[in-house]
């Protein structure tokens, strides 16, 4: 438990260094500002507090994660590295067709519940689960969510093997640790609304925090059994 922590402290303590032909300012407030985007996105979420409900959330979060195309890819031309801009490009590539597929999915669910509020989806699967009931849905979404937080197999704007690192090739210390910080909050959010949308419930109720465990569950296990049997035929084809 304590490793991630641990290589926090060993990333912000290591020296600082800039690549002398970057462009110094967007270069250094890129990945703040793609932190701060994958933060503010968490606004969208019912919390119950002080009657707190964003009547317009699902539209709110299609809003962050479109303008999170533009840090990736002002991240990876600021660096002027040829691996990095590379790097980029199929990072915003891949992000927007797949932002296309996840806005159809939610248009389909803002028809369902005829509210842009995600706090109703709660109401709506008192008896059954969406998961149940929309199959198709779910597994287009479950797909599309991979690709859109950079997951095996859609893993192209990290591509190691070829790209070296990706569009933060150029990022040590502070700046890696933010963009990292940045990819896993945007994936535990897409996981927190993968787990309101199809199996309903609250933040506040202790079994919604069960069923977030069993989708993360699911979403590792997919990524290291892929990794481990398919990734191989999957760069081949």
């Amino acid at each position: 438990m304590p490793q991630p922590f641990c290589d926090a402290i060993k990333l912000f303590s290591k020296e600082q260094t800039y690549p002398f032909m970057s462009n110094y300012l967007v270069y250094y407030f890129s990945p703040i500002f793609s932190f701060f985007l994958s933060l503010l996105v968490w606004i969208s979420l019912p919390y119950f507090i002080k009657i707190y409900s964003f009547n317009l959330g699902l539209l709110f979060f299609l809003c962050c994660i479109s303008i999170g195309v533009y840090t990736i890819i002002i991240t990876g031309w600021s660096s002027n590295s040829n691996y990095a801009l590379l790097g980029g490009l199929r990072a915003v590539a891949q992000t927007i067709s797949y932002e296309v597929s996840l806005s159809l999915i939610l248009i389909s669910f803002i028809f369902l519940i005829i509210s842009f509020n995600i706090y109703l989806f709660s109401l709506y699967q008192k008896y059954i689960w969406f998961i149940f009931i929309c199959i198709p849905l779910r597994i287009s979404w479950f797909a599309s969510s991979l690709a859109e937080t950079n997951r095996t197999p859609f893993d192209f704007a990290e591509g190691e093997s070829e790209l070296v690192s990706g569009f933060n090739v150029e990022y040590r210390r502070g700046g890696f640790a933010l963009i990292f910080l940045s990819e896993y909050t945007r994936i535990l959010f897409i996981r927190i609304l993968f787990s309101l949308i199809f199996l309903g419930g609250d933040l506040t109720s202790i079994f919604f925090y069960f069923k977030l465990g069993f989708i993360s569950f699911i979403f590792i296990v997919e990524e290291k059994i892929w990794a481990k049997n398919y990734t191989p035929l999957f760069y081949c084809y």
